[in-house]
């Protein structure tokens, strides 16, 4: 798998509404406007019947979420000034783990040719990367944030996926989990963060790391992350702890 460039397919408007109509008219597309009040309803929890039919159509509308995906520009950023410092809300899957930073290891294994243990202090020697974006609940509210820390794309130029992975698992210290495809993991705007809004990571807000992104809705987006997993296939009733209740893979926005 190379690394070293990121290209996007293209795709015409007209090729992209012929794939939308083949999953049902958009019905079953789950890909979010980037404006939070118009959270589509497929993101809330399904009864039985709304389940059956999602599975259905879930392959399907899983490969032409990819393809918009990948026809799309990178997602807004914004000027620090922009930042809202208060509309970030907390809230807990569980309980708040508390990590000690000294003595914390991010296991990366999996389908990898270097799986590592890396400490604070070696995540810290790569890159900073730090982005002002908008995180988008699908309860319906926003923020945006100064998010600081690792490309997950750097991460995985030092563990080397091998070619067939093409999912990311996310384990969290409070049992959360989440997968993710691996174009989303490895674009330039998807983040292992250590800080928010200039400062070290807050450890309500999931330090010492926690992903943010853009290009997902806040449920993908997991906090006190201690293990990333390269895997070539997804595990059926373990693809994230919310999607497991009848929420939405993909989550794109």
């Amino acid at each position: 798998m190379q690394f070293d460039k990121y290209q996007h397919r293209r795709f015409s408007r007209r090729q992209l509404m012929q794939y939308a109509s083949l999953s049902g008219m958009g019905l079953f597309l789950g890909s979010c406007s980037s404006d939070s009040s118009r959270v589509s309803p497929i993101f809330k929890p399904l009864n039985q019947q709304a389940g059956n039919v999602k599975a259905l159509f879930e392959p399907l509308n899983q490969s032409i979420e990819e393809l918009i995906f990948q026809a799309k520009n990178p997602a807004p950023e914004y000027p620090i000034s922009a930042i809202e410092p208060n509309a970030l809300l907390i809230n807990s899957f569980d309980t708040t783990p508390v990590i000690d930073p000294n003595s914390f290891k991010l296991i990366i294994d999996g389908e990898v040719n270097n799986p590592m243990q890396l400490s604070m202090k070696d995540i810290q020697s790569l890159p900073l990367i730090s982005m002002v974006i908008r995180h988008i609940c699908v309860e319906g509210w926003s923020a945006i944030v100064q998010w600081g820390g690792v490309r997950l794309y750097d991460l995985a130029k030092l563990v080397q996926p091998k070619a067939g992975a093409r999912y990311v698992y996310f384990e969290s210290a409070d049992n959360y989990y989440e997968s993710w495809d691996i174009a989303s993991a490895l674009h330039p705007q998807t983040l292992l963060a250590y800080q928010k809004n200039g400062q070290p990571m807050p450890v309500e807000n999931g330090a010492p790391l926690r992903l943010a992104s853009p290009i997902k809705l806040g449920y993908k987006l997991s906090k006190w992350v201690i293990r990333v997993h390269f895997t070539n296939e997804l595990v059926q009733k373990r693809l994230g702890y919310w999607e497991d209740e009848g929420y939405e893979w993909f989550a794109g926005l």
